[in-house]
């Protein structure tokens, strides 16, 4: 049965992808196969009614923290991480456009040539006359993820529930990769996630989320079509929200 927006349960969404959800089976940079993979589940989201914001890490092409291997200071390392999140941006841009779908890239760094700068009334707009906005260059300063980046865009974009795109199915008490009897929790509060310390998300990102009352679907983007089920009402992933919260 077709999904209308009037049955969705998210019909405003902040999906955050990693650089690395980019690499597909490569160990760095763009996997042009994985790249039209994802843009496909975003549109299938987004053809139901679901106005989508995207917040687009850098992981796939530098990575700040990694920056002392390189005698590179912090500060000019993060720097260097937000200009790799708008070359992500542009390609995803580039690919969703070219298949249909109304895409805009805006940054909260200034490279006026080549991407949109962040205005909040603009991104509202875009989102308004359906256009799927893909935010760029974190928050723009030094020392914050595009974890944050991503609950900040949701704030300002009163999104209804965040999507953090990860390689697994969900947020676990124990790493699943080299635990193999790791339990998948289906829902957890934001205070367990912090109090526990769970590395899922940053946790400045759970705190901001926390304060602000939006909700974190944490989910796997290799399993094609989540995108649409979580903002259609299915179970998928986990769910992270306050105690007494049924969403």
């Amino acid at each position: 049965m077709p999904v209308s927006q009037s049955d969705l349960r998210f019909k405003r969404i902040l999906l955050k992808l990693s650089g690395e959800s980019l690499m597909g089976d490569r160990n760095s940079g763009i996997n042009p196969p994985t790249l039209k993979d994802i843009a496909s589940d975003i549109q299938s989201a987004h053809r139901v009614g679901a106005q989508i914001g995207i917040v687009i890490g850098g992981g796939n092409i530098f990575r700040g923290i990694k920056s002392s291997e390189y005698s590179i200071g912090r500060v000019t390392a993060d720097y260097m991480g937000m200009l790799a999140t708008v070359i992500n941006a542009l390609a995803l841009r580039e690919v969703l456009s070219a298949t249909g779908t109304p895409a805009s890239a805006m940054t909260a760094l200034a490279i006026d040539r080549a991407v949109e700068p962040f205005d909040r009334n603009r991104a509202l707009k875009h989102l308004d006359q359906g256009r799927i906005v893909i935010f760029a260059g974190g928050t723009g300063n030094p020392f914050f993820t595009t974890d944050t980046a991503a609950t900040l865009r949701a704030t300002e974009i009163n999104a209804q529930v965040i999507l953090k795109a990860t390689q697994v199915d969900g947020v676990y008490d124990r790493d699943p990769v080299t635990e193999p009897g790791a339990k998948l929790f289906r829902k957890i509060s934001y205070d367990q996630v912090l109090r526990d310390r769970l590395a899922v998300i940053d946790l400045t990102a759970i705190s901001m989320a926390m304060d602000q009352q939006i909700p974190i679907v944490v989910f796997n983007i290799g399993k094609r079509g989540n995108i649409k089920k979580i903002v259609s009402g299915q179970s998928v992933g986990t769910l992270i929200a306050g105690e007494g919260d049924e969403r």
